[in-house]
């Protein structure tokens, strides 16, 4: 559900993390490494100005691993994690598209991403797509 503007709300299970996007979904990604896996993400990465944090970031948790890169946000009360900073592109936000209030996910455009092989997928795939391979 979004409202006159055009934003998405969304949140954590708890609700203490909120968030809105603004925009449609296009295409979602489905990702098979580790924490995607575990976490069950699906992926819609937005510019940051179509991203809008309505809790404070004292609310937040954070999670890195690896190279450190990626920014994991997620609730300390409930889990949940609805949004993080990818390493792929980490100037955008990478909103999980099951924490969006009233979104039909059978309704939406699935690809999957190989995440498990990252370095190989954005070399031969993602980054010539972006102009910068």
């Amino acid at each position: 559900m979004s409202d006159l503007d055009g934003w998405r709300a969304g949140g954590c299970h708890c609700g203490r993390i909120r968030f809105a996007v603004r925009g449609e979904i296009g295409t979602v990604l489905v990702c098979n490494c580790s924490i995607c896996t575990k976490r069950g993400t699906l992926h819609w990465i937005v510019p940051l100005d179509v991203f809008r944090m309505d809790s404070p970031p004292e609310a937040l948790a954070e999670y890195r691993f690896g190279t450190g890169v990626a920014r994991h946000y997620f609730c300390p009360a409930c889990g949940c994690a609805p949004f993080y900073v990818p390493r792929s592109d980490p100037d955008r936000m990478d909103v999980n598209v099951r924490c969006l209030d009233a979104v039909d996910l059978n309704a939406l455009r699935i690809e999957g991403f190989d995440g498990k092989n990252w370095e190989a997928h954005f070399r031969d795939v993602y980054a010539p797509q972006r102009g910068s391979g």
